[in-house]
């Protein structure tokens, strides 16, 4: 191993990933290492304004190499689109992140209807169905990958995310079973479990909810976004070759062993 060739692990020139919830936090940083790594990215939001705003900064960054596309998680019909504009911008797909999830919170005992299948759908049905939409491009690639962005309250105790933390660990299930599912076709997939991140999903919490994380994990605080960019870049890079239907937790020293 020369660095040139440790060079060549991670660099993604010619690739292209779709990063669902792309437009902000660990997304948009998952977004930018992408960028930085060569590959060609195509970021995907529920807001149209968003997509526009974030397009144009990762264009004067990377010309030519980025798209965005606006998409509801939780609808087939918007995951379709996604997938035919990236083939129709950039002619294939190589990489999906599956960054795009909802916090949507109700109590034990209150969980409504409504709420559950408003959780799930985007939590747990929108990285199926767009896996399931990409699978043909992603079979025609020789470096296919999917990273399923799970999270470390799937291992542990929580009753006021009890919903999220259900999604993300039937995603955890299912990255297994497409691990399993796919390997025959070489495609890789694999899950990323961060801890608490710096990111609008955790400051909506009160002060001492975020202090409490901080204070739980081995390290003592909780991840700048760009902390996920290398344990990312490793399962979606030839630099995880040998790495499928695994989880990768990301936390902090949060979660016991």
């Amino acid at each position: 191993m020369d660095a040139e060739k440790l060079r060549l692990l991670f660099d993604l020139s010619g690739r292209t990933a779709i990063i669902t919830g792309g437009t902000r936090g660990i997304g948009l940083a998952l977004a930018r290492g992408h960028l930085a790594a060569g590959a060609n990215v195509v970021v995907a939001s529920r807001s149209q304004e968003r997509c526009r705003e974030v397009q144009s900064v990762l264009e004067a960054e990377a010309p030519g190499r980025v798209a965005a596309v606006p998409t509801h998680a939780g609808d087939l019909d918007q995951l379709r689109n996604l997938v035919a504009q990236t083939v129709s911008v950039f002619g294939g797909i190589d990489i999906v992140v599956n960054n795009a999830a909802t916090a949507l919170a109700q109590q034990l005992g209150e969980i409504t209807p409504q709420a559950w299948d408003k959780s799930i759908g985007v939590n747990v049905g929108g990285p199926l169905f767009l896996v399931q939409e990409a699978l043909p491009y992603l079979d025609a690639s020789e470096h296919a990958a999917v990273l399923n962005m799970v999270s470390a309250g799937a291992f542990m105790f929580t009753s006021h995310m009890s919903m999220y933390a259900a999604g993300k660990s039937a995603l955890m299930s299912l990255t297994r079973s497409m691990a399993a599912a796919f390997a025959h076709r070489g495609i890789r997939v694999n899950a990323l479990a961060p801890g608490a991140v710096d990111t609008d999903m955790v400051r909506a919490n009160p002060p001492e909810f975020i202090a409490g994380m901080a204070s739980s994990a081995l390290l003592k605080r909780i991840a700048d976004p760009d902390e996920m960019v290398g344990p990312a870049l490793l399962l979606t890079s030839d630099a995880g070759s040998f790495i499928t239907g695994q989880v990768l937790l990301a936390d902090g020293g949060l979660v016991p062993h």
